[in-house]
């Protein structure tokens, strides 16, 4: 990787090149591109440093907090102290929180319902040979329900790794969020009775998917979801001060080996 493979400094604190490998493994990259992961480690880790250099020229004192099974670390106390202490966001007003439901009032609806059956062919993540093997049977099912949708059922009874398979893969009434995303994806671009064209791949293998009713959620009132668009907006508000906190630390910083403008 030559030059990636260098140490970042921040204000003279060195983040030696391992550390920042070590935190590469979080960060996503495309395949054969390393350096995407590489640079997004180093600015995490850069921004981390200048965050706890400054809760440290406050004098701050780390009162980690404790939610649930996870205990913070004397570190991630500093920060979330500095942050909670720099920061004054602004409180959303009534008028933006109405904005953005009568943008689109459509964006916030009761969840929707389905009834829906699958066929389901296990694979485990990353296995090529099973997922190959899978596809084959998958197709071949799929031909004979193209020319014979009634035998769903059957199929289903004798095929499928779900438990569904006792009521001939009928999942009953489901909503949305109760299943993965591609295969929720999939529920919304069906006509009702009509069976998926190609099987669907999710983290549990390959589906065969009928959809048998959908019943669209109800645009909900904006007294319902007012809490949940104001809490949005705050969340964002927050964001962006705490950007801008960072770019005013990074301004005043001695930093070397990457760039907090891309941060």
């Amino acid at each position: 990787m030559g030059p990636l493979l260098s140490d970042i400094t921040v204000n003279g604190e060195v983040i030696p090149a391992a550390t920042i490998a070590a935190e590469a493994q979080m960060h996503e990259a495309p395949k054969g591109k390393p350096g995407i992961a590489w640079r997004a480690a180093g600015r995490a880790l850069a921004v981390r440093a200048l965050l706890l250099q400054e809760a440290r020229a406050r004098s701050l004192t780390p009162e980690p907090v404790t939610e649930g099974d996870r205990a913070e670390t004397e570190e991630e106390a500093l920060i979330r102290q500095l942050l909670d202490e720099a920061l004054t966001p602004e409180a959303p007003s009534d008028d933006a929180v109405r904005a953005v439901y009568d943008a689109d009032p459509a964006k916030f609806r009761a969840p929707t319902l389905y009834e829906a059956a699958h066929i389901l062919f296990p694979v485990r993540p990353g296995d090529d040979a099973a997922l190959e093997a899978a596809r084959e049977k998958a197709g071949a099912v799929l031909a004979d329900l193209a020319k014979t949708p009634r035998e769903f059922d059957r199929l289903a009874r004798e095929l499928s790794a779900c438990s569904s398979r006792d009521a001939g893969g009928r999942l009953g009434q489901i909503a949305t969020g109760d299943t993965v995303p591609e295969f929720e994806a999939v529920l919304d671009r069906l006509a009702e009775g009509e069976i998926a064209a190609e099987p669907v791949a999710t983290r549990y293998g390959l589906h065969i998917i009928r959809l048998d009713a959908r019943a669209p959620g109800a645009i909900l009132p904006f007294e319902t979801v007012a809490p949940r668009i104001r809490a949005m907006l705050a969340k964002a508000e927050w964001a962006r001060a705490a950007r801008d906190f960072i770019e005013t630390l990074a301004d005043k910083a001695e930093v070397t080996g990457v760039d907090l403008k891309a941060a």
